[in-house]
């Protein structure tokens, strides 16, 4: 899966504010995302948050 820094996801499941959009802010062994709802900050294994993941909207406009 192609998930860059930037890029917006939706998942599957909802943040506990009720957003199911995120930021990615770091890619790696881990994600970083942010939540657009409330903007809290998690970390979440790579493989954890790809089986979560509903939709990759892009943040680049290539």
């Amino acid at each position: 899966m192609n998930v860059n820094v930037g890029d917006t996801l939706e998942m599957k499941k909802p943040h506990p504010c009720g957003s199911k959009q995120f930021t990615v802010l770091r890619v790696g062994m881990d994600f970083k995302i942010k939540c657009i709802g409330c903007g809290r900050e998690v970390m979440v294994p790579r493989s954890k948050c790809e089986r979560n993941i509903k939709k990759i909207i892009s943040g680049t406009a290539d």
